[in-house]
């Protein structure tokens, strides 16, 4: 329809006001936001000489995106992980009407690195963060990081649109009869609500789901017109149900008053422990248990699990290249017990092989919920006794069983126990020290000296280590004294390549408002896999020390295809053909520049690292990121 001559309106500058409107309408509350928002679009006759609106509004009525925003709220989700696509609901109402707060949108550059971002969050925070898919094509490419989270055992709450009606060739090829297929098998609940009634008890029932453990990820899809369409009675008829008080499920008690009784009688008792803590009354408990019995923990790192410098973390005794794999026979417990394990049959492998195996006792969530396609509940171990149960909401009960069964002379038997424990653990400690030692001065710098410099300045910060450390022969959790929960949150479940990057940044974001200092010992190769995360970095103002491990080569592979080509009397001069990241080599400190986040390097004299780390840790005390691009031997 043509505008009349007498009064035209511009276009651009209409657009320009209401841009400039929208800046103020983040801070305004949800009605007082619809209501100003109403108010800047002018009705079809408040313009002289025209019969309709200068832009198209299709409804000003309170559209479903905004329930869904209320329903959300409810959950206490505090940020919302989203790559724009489409933009006609959920994320309009997340910056508009929901404020842009609790939760917040931030921006990310691939729905993997959205989904790694939440999973690094969860294990910091203990809760789901919102993880947002367009459509199919979302989902598809945030299948690898909602895999890590489902092997991990990490609530991600995923959210995506879908519409069954397409209305153009982009609406047909984004939508799908049934988009949560796609990973269905690596998630423990989806759903997708045909009403705004049942879309309200559907996310809280996600929500619960997700957070009873065994924890994984949930995905809920959002009906493109449901999001679009008027709220009917303006929602006076709709009720978002109550997510109520979520407790763990705890071993029965005659199942751990057996478990007591067979710890208690053991002669060398081992703890062993994968995911078993998620908290500092966790951790706190595991230090408990271990205590009144006297015994050795072996700690397999998924999560920290147990303080680097007790006295009775024997970890270091049974680490292979810096990792623990497993028991080894000359450890000769004769009761095990595994906690969260995720590969009990590999761990206690070596015990069996020996002839006179230990009886063996399993507190696990995992027995509570399996899923059938993916192995990754890795081979079956026949146990003596298999507790279907959380490990850390049983450790109260276990505990208390343990100490009813404990007499005097027991209770001497395990303090002189305790005694040869620790010094086993000094020993190894002191081992593993003169080991770092190795190559200390060397250029491209050691993984040891790396490590050991970035601790000299963060161990007396409240710190966080937000990337696993076995790409470094784990001398982060050989050396540096970790003992709090949040200190170490382990690597990708899935051993997904591209998790790292984000996964820190995800963890650091989580970090933010308790002030810990966050760094990260970052591998080369997973950033490039994901490098647009560090954009969200600095768009996001979130802070994290990151120290590139740039050894230019995916160096397991090498060492893999090295060894391949050795069997078969080969060669490995080409081997670097297929793993070595060189010619060109990347300039991290550029490419992180270049995102806006302030780097230096690359460096290569250890004699200035010290310098670069104190500089980036300023500018991280000041909420920025910084990276520095240091090359490092292998590994």
């Amino acid at each position: 329809m043509a505008k009349s001559k007498k009064s035209p309106v511009d276009r651009r500058h209409f657009l320009k006001g209401a841009a400039a409107g929208a800046v103020a309408l983040v801070a305004k509350p949800p009605a007082a936001v619809a209501q100003q928002v109403r108010a800047a679009i002018p009705a079809a006759d408040a313009v002289e000489g025209t019969a309709s609106s200068p832009v198209e509004v299709r409804s000003m009525e309170k559209p479903g995106s905004d329930f869904m925003v209320d329903v959300f709220k409810s959950l206490g989700f505090e940020y919302f992980f989203c790559l724009p696509g489409g933009g006609t609901g959920i994320q309009e109402s997340i910056i508009n009407y929901g404020g842009n707060k609790d939760p917040q949108y931030i921006l990310v550059m691939h729905e993997e690195s959205g989904a790694a971002m939440a999973n690094g969050y969860a294990k910091i925070e203990g809760k789901p963060a919102l993880v947002c898919g367009h459509g199919t094509v979302g989902l598809q490419h945030a299948v690898m990081g909602i895999y890590d989270a489902f092997c991990d055992r990490v609530p991600v709450y995923v959210v995506i649109g879908n519409t069954r009606e397409p209305n153009s060739e982009v609406g047909g090829v984004h939508a799908a009869q049934d988009p949560a297929a796609l990973v269905r098998d690596m998630t423990k609940w989806d759903d997708a609500p045909a009403s705004l009634a049942r879309f309200a008890e559907s996310a809280v029932r996600a929500y619960k789901l997700a957070m009873t453990p065994p924890m994984m990820p949930v995905v809920l899809t959002m009906d493109e017109p449901m999001q679009v369409r008027p709220v009917p009675n303006g929602g006076a008829d709709l009720r978002i149900p109550k997510v109520g008080t979520m407790a763990p499920p705890a071993g029965d008690s005659a199942s751990v008053a057996a478990a007591a009784r067979m710890l208690v009688a053991a002669e060398n008792p081992v703890i062993v422990a994968t995911r078993a803590v998620r908290s500092a009354n966790g951790l706190k408990l595991m230090v408990e248990l271990a205590e009144t019995l006297q015994c050795a923990v072996i700690d397999q790192h998924r999560r920290l699990n147990f303080p680097t410098r007790h006295p009775l973390n024997q970890t270091l005794l049974c680490a292979v290249g810096g990792k623990p794999l497993m028991i080894p026979a000359a450890m000769k417990p004769d009761v095990v017990l595994g906690l969260e394990s995720t590969d009990f049959f590999d761990t206690v492998r070596p015990l069996v092989q020996d002839g006179n195996p230990p009886k063996l006792i399993t507190i696990t969530a995992g027995d509570l919920f399996r899923k059938a396609n993916y192995q990754d509940n890795m081979r079956f171990r026949d146990v003596d006794l298999a507790i279907a149960a959380d490990a850390e909401a049983t450790l109260p009960d276990l505990i208390e069983a343990c100490k009813r069964l404990i007499t005097p002379d027991r209770k001497r038997f395990f303090e002189a126990r305790g005694v040869k424990l620790a010094e086993a653990g000094r020993q190894a400690q002191e081992k593993h020290r003169a080991d770092a030692a190795y190559g200390w001065d060397a250029s491209p710098l050691s993984t040891a000296r790396l490590s050991m410099e970035l601790y000299a300045q963060i161990k007396n910060e409240d710190w966080s280590l937000v990337t696993e450390s076995f790409w470094i022969r784990e001398w982060p959790l050989r050396l540096w004294d970790f003992n709090k929960h949040y200190q170490y949150i382990g690597g990708a479940g899935g051993e997904g390549v591209g998790y790292q990057a984000p996964a820190a940044i995800g963890a650091a974001l989580a970090n933010r408002k308790h002030g810990r200092l966050s760094v990260a010992i970052q591998p080369d190769g997973d950033l490039m896999i994901a490098n647009g995360c560090l954009w969200t970095a600095a768009r996001h103002h979130i802070p994290i020390l990151m120290l590139m491990h740039n050894n230019r080569a995916y160096h397991q592979e090498l060492m893999e295809i090295q060894a391949t080509a050795a069997r078969r009397s080969r060669g490995i001069d080409r081997v670097n053909i297929c793993a070595k990241i060189d010619n060109p080599e990347i300039d991290y400190a550029k490419l992180a520049q270049s995102m806006g986040v302030r780097a230096e390097g690359p460096l290569n004299d250890p004699k200035d690292l010290a310098a670069a780390i104190r500089r980036g840790i300023e500018v991280v005390k000041s909420g920025e990121p910084y990276l520095i691009d240091t090359i490092t031997q292998p590994r």
